[in-house]
């Protein structure tokens, strides 16, 4: 069987791609997997470094105005389609699946003037464009959250699976996350995240928060800035006096490939709301403060952030709320508060869809 897999731009739509495509080849070695992306996404640097065999297109997303930028936009995404029909002729995949992206709306599309079956996925709590119109198309809708069914027009075709969660991710030990950062098993441990690209606001909250973190010994931190921020980050926690040398609970490091061994070490974590971080966190059972990212496409992450707040999973502050006080005071309350990091804990791993890829792998078989 051929499987083409295609999603790109952030990890969101990465990783969830790569641990079907890993868990098909252990399933299934004689199987064969190609996977489209772009040039300008991160998955053009990570799916090669797993071994994946990759193609990309040229695509971009639509701006919703009128300017020349659409015009220039519109021009790639028809030969963006071109190309994604020239990969689907010379693959010649017998399904196609989509986890995200503008990338995948090409490569959907091809698949289905085709004849060829195709499965979307749909991460958010509320649909993407992209995924609103390739349901019209595709064979198979599969979502995380319950609450996006109502979007989508074809119930039928609609099966709540979860996120599908890495492999790693699941397995990790918090012994080993912890000797991976070189933290103590004796303290308590803060995962701060703003995702791939980073969050600059976040960042900066944290910033502010080090000179009240920095007074517990017993808190250690790994914050992950996003490498465009890295450098500033650092500069931002400088200029308040903070030496870093001086504190070496604290590792401030701009991307972590390896994020099974974060999320392992960590009781608890602060985070944007993106749908594969939640997905992890919930599937680890990992308390959070949220802090969804205030110009996501139709304002998804917080829809997603409130699914877990609804559950008492997460605490969540916006954007326009990230003030010192208010800020440091959470991430000290849940440092402080063992019992209510546990309830939380509780909380998300009964949420948590730890058989999500198992059952994207069922519906997968059915098409063999």
């Amino acid at each position: 069987m051929r499987i083409l897999l295609a999603g790109g731009g952030t990890g969101g739509h990465i990783y969830p791609a790569l641990a079907i495509a890993e868990r098909i080849k252990y399933l299934h070695p004689a199987w064969e997997i190609l996977y489209v992306g772009t040039e300008k996404g991160l998955e053009n640097r990570i799916v090669p470094q797993r071994g994946v065999p990759f193609q990309t297109i040229a695509v971009e997303g639509l701006p919703r105005k009128i300017s020349p930028a659409l015009l220039k936009a519109m021009g790639k995404a028809g030969g963006g389609c071109l190309e994604a029909r020239k990969i689907v002729k010379q693959f010649a995949p017998d399904l196609v699946i989509g986890t995200g992206g503008y990338v995948c709306g090409p490569v959907v599309l091809a698949a289905r003037m085709a004849g060829i079956p195709a499965m979307i996925h749909e991460q958010n709590a509320f649909p993407g464009v992209t995924n609103k119109i390739l349901a019209h198309f595709a064979n198979q809708i599969m979502v995380n959250f319950q609450a996006s069914e109502k979007y989508f027009v074809h119930k039928e075709r609609i099966k709540v699976t979860g996120l599908p969660v890495r492999q790693e991710v699941l397995n990790t030990r918090k012994e080993e996350g912890l000797s991976y950062f070189g933290f103590s098993g004796g303290k308590t441990t803060l995962l701060v995240s703003g995702g791939s690209r980073g969050a600059r606001s976040l960042n900066r909250a944290m910033a502010a928060a080090y000179p009240r973190l920095v007074q517990h010994s017993d808190l250690q931190i790994l914050h992950l800035t996003g490498n465009n921020d890295y450098e500033d980050t650092l500069q931002a926690i400088t200029t308040r006096g903070i030496d870093l040398k001086q504190y070496p609970q604290i590792i401030i490091k701009p991307y972590l490939d390896e994020m099974q061994y974060g999320l392992a070490a960590a009781d608890f974590c602060v985070g944007r709301a993106g749908a594969t971080f939640l997905a992890e966190i919930t599937a680890c059972g990992l308390p959070g403060i949220l802090v969804p990212y205030p110009y996501a496409a139709e304002n998804h992450q917080e829809y997603n952030a409130r699914a877990l707040e609804a559950q008492q999973a997460a605490i969540v502050i916006l954007d326009g709320d990230l003030s010192s006080s208010l800020f440091s005071q959470n991430i000290l309350d849940l440092y402080q508060n063992k019992d209510k990091r546990e309830k939380m804990a509780e909380n998300a791993r009964s949420i948590g869809k730890r058989d999500a890829l198992n059952q994207i792998i069922q519906l997968i078989e059915q098409y063999s």
